[in-house]
């Protein structure tokens, strides 16, 4: 499905019915990297995943991105639709981008997955490391990124035995245009931190990291689930920075499990 926000067309799929949640995708992939929750959470849940500004088929345009701005387009999206309220997942850079969304519109939100992602800014060598990579971008294109992007994002094992996985995250780069792999790296760039937003979270909160992640460990995910109150902490065995893709089953069981209590 496709629809006009905020002077783009933002692509998106809405499948099912029930307590509707709403993923945020990673950096620098697209809403198909939520396929085997979609798949598996559809029959008890409404599940709408969204290509964020810049990502797969919504628009890349070439002006200024920030984590705000992509807050508000879902937001739009939400109005366009007549969504009043939503559990949220957001995983790593959706994650960044859900805690720009609670700041702005903490009533639209009943409940915050935050997977495989962190609170702190960049320190100043993260953020060097963005700038270098959005100019890679510009001069080499987008499967130089996905050759910087896929040892950050899976494990060695999976690297070593699971091709198709592989392969689909190389897709999802690939897909993506110079301009919005660019732009979305200096919004993260110049993302606030968001430690003080922690203790101001009063919505039900899950935390997933996998054990294997190196981009944001489960030690940032601890400060999160310590810092949120009442938050709980799920740390998922045999994953890397794409928890969901790398162990769906168990992702799929926490965040059905934290859904369904969320709407008892």
């Amino acid at each position: 499905m496709q629809t006009r926000v905020n002077g783009i067309t933002m692509a998106y799929n809405d499948r099912g019915t029930g307590l509707l949640i709403v993923f945020l995708h990673a950096f620098p992939l697209n809403r198909s990297m939520w396929a085997a929750q979609e798949q598996a959470l559809s029959s008890q849940f409404r599940i709408i995943t969204i290509d964020l500004r810049g990502h797969g088929e919504s628009d890349a345009p070439l002006w200024r991105y920030t984590l705000d701005q992509s807050a508000d387009d879902v937001n739009t999206l939400l109005d366009q639709l007549a969504i009043q309220q939503a559990l949220f997942v957001g995983l790593s850079m959706g994650g960044y981008t859900l805690f720009a969304f609670y700041r702005k519109y903490p009533a639209r939100v009943k409940g915050l997955i935050l997977a495989d992602t962190k609170a702190q800014a960049d320190t100043a060598e993260g953020t060097e490391g963005r700038f270098q990579m959005a100019q890679t971008a510009y001069k080499q294109g987008p499967s130089a990124i996905a050759d910087i992007m896929i040892p950050k994002l899976l494990s060695p094992a999976t690297i070593q035995a699971r091709p198709e996985i592989v392969q689909q995250v190389r897709a999802m780069i690939e897909r993506n245009q110079i301009s919005g792999i660019a732009g979305d790296l200096m919004a993260m760039a110049e993302r606030p931190d968001s430690i003080p937003l922690l203790s101001q979270i009063t919505c039900p909160t899950q935390i997933i990291v996998g054990e294997l992640d190196q981009a944001t460990p489960p030690s940032d995910a601890k400060l999160m689930a310590d810092q949120i109150p009442n938050a709980q902490l799920a740390i998922i065995p045999g994953a890397a920075h794409l928890a969901n893709l790398e162990q769906p089953e168990a992702f799929n069981q926490i965040v059905a499990a934290f859904a369904t209590e969320l709407g008892q």
